[in-house]
């Protein structure tokens, strides 16, 4: 009676394709590339060193969203309004680069998995886990 590919609140589908990953770690390794080389033409984002840890491609790879975090995590907001007000030319730079046919639109979010390993290690640093752990 239940179809397991059949689309409901509870299940998003079965996940990204292969061109959907294969596409977002190209633009995931162009982007870093050009951040860390400073090819923008923004004197205050050439200042920053930021991470690119995962980009995210719409099923119809129109849109990109980049998941980043700042070296050390300081003013990441700052740095994703600096990224938006440079996403045109960062599209530019990803299209030429990566010889896709048409460059997605770049959205960046702040990359909170970061924030999620250090609450992890924190747990895992606890006597009671530890001793959990070594039983």
């Amino acid at each position: 009676m239940c179809d397991p590919m059949a689309k409901n609140k509870f299940h998003d589908g079965p996940g990204p394709s292969q061109r959907q990953l294969r596409v977002g770690e190209v633009v995931r390794r162009t982007l870093a590339e050009v951040l860390a080389r400073g090819d923008i033409h923004d004197p205050e984002l050439n200042r920053l060193s930021i991470t690119v840890s995962e980009v995210r491609c719409s099923p119809d790879l129109k849109i990109a969203t980049a998941y980043v975090m700042p070296l050390g995590g300081d003013n990441a907001e700052d740095s994703i309004a600096l990224l938006a007000r440079n996403k045109s030319e960062l599209r530019r730079v990803v299209g030429k680069k990566t010889g896709l046919k048409f460059a997605p639109d770049l959205r960046f979010r702040v990359d909170e998995t970061f924030d999620q390993m250090d609450a992890t290690r924190a747990l895992f640093a606890q006597d009671q886990v530890r001793r959990d752990l070594d039983d």
